[in-house]
């Protein structure tokens, strides 16, 4: 038999503990609950980006003292945030290695990636 339409002791004890709240508490009092936490959501945001503001006094890169001075006319990037020693030096290339990769499987080096 399919227990589909059937309910459990525990199942229906839950269903009538939802019915009997909400015939007392009603549709009103869930939706006062939500909008209270929707509340505290947003008063919560509002203190958190203010004591970011507050305690940061640099929130940009490009406000930093040092960076703008790492990319000044006399400085080591001084040929700017696109440059070529910038580019040199904070960009990554990619190198193959699966051949490197298969020659040691090839001589039995078991490797965990």
């Amino acid at each position: 038999m399919s227990r589909l339409g059937t309910v459990s002791r525990r199942g229906f004890i839950k269903l009538a503990g939802f019915a009997a709240g909400y015939a007392v508490f009603g549709f009103n009092m869930a939706r006062q609950a939500c909008a209270a936490t929707l509340e505290f959501i947003g008063i919560r945001q509002k203190s958190v980006y203010a004591t970011d503001r507050n305690v940061y006094a640099i929130r940009k890169s490009q406000d930093n003292p040092m960076v703008q001075k790492l990319y000044a006319k006399d400085g080591f990037l001084h040929d700017g945030p696109c440059g070529h020693k910038s580019h040199e030096l904070l960009h990554t290339h990619y190198v193959d290695r699966s051949a490197a990769l298969e020659a040691l499987r090839a001589k039995g080096v078991k490797l965990s990636l």
